[in-house]
């Protein structure tokens, strides 16, 4: 047997506005996806604000993942991100991504960040995958935990930002 017959097979999804019905599906996969969880209350008050945004991926009817981010002038900030556990490694995450990325411009947001947990090995590596760049340690950043968080980016222009950046440090090959 060839190793391409073990390989799971790409979903399409359906990507769009989170709503109120998603929420149990939305929290389901939060706690099998992290340790530190968020609650259904850290959800809503996020969600109440007016620069948040909640989006589902939805495959075969149900929620599969979820992301929720802030707008910001000229960035969005992803807060929250996750997979279904039995259904990651299928090219959600990534289609997910790939949302986010066509919602920015060259003339208004150019650039998405967000935190990663320092012992977070398989998001750093998903994020990294996608283009996105370790760009900063935030000592101590969880307050559930001691733990580091690496701030890492993504920015339309990467390709020339990456030659002009200056010197490279060692966060910045995750």
């Amino acid at each position: 047997m060839s190793s391409g017959q073990f390989q799971k097979q790409a979903l399409s999804v359906q990507i769009r506005w989170m709503i109120r019905r998603d929420m149990a599906e939305v929290l389901d996969i939060e706690r099998d996806s992290f340790e530190f969880n968020w609650t259904e209350e850290d959800f809503l008050s996020c969600l109440r604000q007016r620069n948040c945004i909640g989006m589902v991926a939805e495959y075969d009817n149900r929620v599969v993942g979820f992301m929720i981010y802030e707008l910001h002038k000229t960035r969005l900030h992803i807060l929250n991100f996750a997979v279904e556990p039995a259904r990651r490694k299928l090219g959600i995450g990534s289609q997910m991504i790939e949302k986010l990325v066509n919602k920015l411009s060259q003339q208004r947001r150019q650039e998405i960040v967000l935190e990663v947990r320092e012992t977070n090995l398989a998001a750093q590596l998903f994020f990294h995958a996608q283009g996105f760049r370790a760009t900063q340690v935030l000592r101590n950043h969880y307050h559930d935990s001691a733990e580091d968080a690496y701030v890492m980016s993504f920015r339309l222009d990467s390709d020339s930002a990456e030659e002009s950046s200056g010197p490279v440090n060692r966060i910045a090959s995750y």
